[in-house]
């Protein structure tokens, strides 16, 4: 009788050494980032008297939403008691159009690098390379004179100038390496064709590019919320974002410490990004993992 050999892989161990160690350390890393998390929701929801008995770990023995209402409606925010929904308003007006213009320019900026090679573009792309790593501090008093002669300091333009002139550069660098990955037999047909410079852009490579403009959304949409720098500067005292006015509600010095307003208005403030990456997570990853794929 001849032995028969087993067919296909062998299978895994249950309890392989490896995978305990990768879980474990993923199962550490998520209650790192979680138990923040955890501490400040159940503390939004609970009284300042439950708060005062100094159990932040503990759920709410009665649950209120009186903290939620007063962050987002009546909470004071320096020298006006409007809450934070004036400043949400503020951070939409300046992050739509911040967003949309930051990428259009950028994506035919990495377009143009990528396929229509010009005299001086290895410079010029190394210029923009360059103006990623320039620290912000460093920019700041020549931007203020900048947005100062053109008339739009302490406005809403003057935030979104500022948020399009420095997500131009990474953002540039991101569509430049995935429109380098795609195949360059589409570009050449579409010439054959007779596709212009802005024809094969719109038809071609566009269509093609959902995931890079998902990772540049969600870079955009994460850095120009969370700013607080750009909005204290530009954004003049009657537009500032939500993060400048999260700051002014924790550090108000008036009255008595409300720890579920502040925990409130922290997560109202983050929200926006958190539902972002949420909704659209996978197609982050497989933007990035796209776009390093060639340099």
């Amino acid at each position: 009788m001849t032995t028969m050999e087993a067919i296909g892989p062998r299978p895994k161990r249950i309890l392989d050494p490896t995978r305990i160690m990768i879980y474990s350390v993923l199962i550490v890393a998520a209650l790192y980032y979680l138990l923040p998390l955890y501490v400040m929701i159940m503390t939004s929801l609970k009284g300042m008297p439950e708060i005062r008995l100094g159990n932040i770990f503990s759920p709410p023995v009665e649950v209120t939403f009186e903290p939620w209402i007063k962050a987002w409606d009546t909470a004071c925010t320096g020298l006006y008691c409007e809450g934070l929904k004036v400043g949400f308003w503020n951070s939409v007006q300046i992050l739509i159009p911040s967003v949309i213009i930051s990428i259009a320019i950028a994506s035919v900026n990495g377009y143009a690098l990528s396929f229509w090679r010009f005299r001086g573009a290895e410079v010029f792309f190394t210029i923009l390379i360059f103006g990623s790593f320039i620290p912000y501090q460093v920019m700041l008093y020549p931007l203020v004179i900048i947005t100062r002669e053109l008339g739009i300091f302490g406005s809403l333009a003057g935030v979104i100038f500022i948020h399009t002139i420095f997500g131009m550069p990474i953002l540039t660098l991101l569509f430049r390496n995935y429109f380098a990955s795609l195949p360059q037999e589409l570009f050449k047909a579409a010439r054959v064709d007779g596709a212009g410079f802005w024809g094969v852009f719109l038809k071609i490579m566009v269509p093609m590019s959902p995931p890079i403009f998902v990772v540049a959304i969600i870079l955009q949409v994460t850095g120009i919320w969370n700013d607080f720098l750009f909005g204290v500067i530009f954004a003049g005292t009657k537009n500032f974002p939500m993060t400048v006015q999260l700051n002014n509600i924790v550090n108000t010095t008036q009255g008595v410490k409300e720890y579920n307003v502040n925990m409130a208005a922290t997560i109202l403030t983050g929200g926006v990004p958190l539902l972002i990456y949420f909704l659209s997570g996978k197609y982050f990853v497989r933007g990035i993992a796209a776009g390093a794929v060639k340099g």
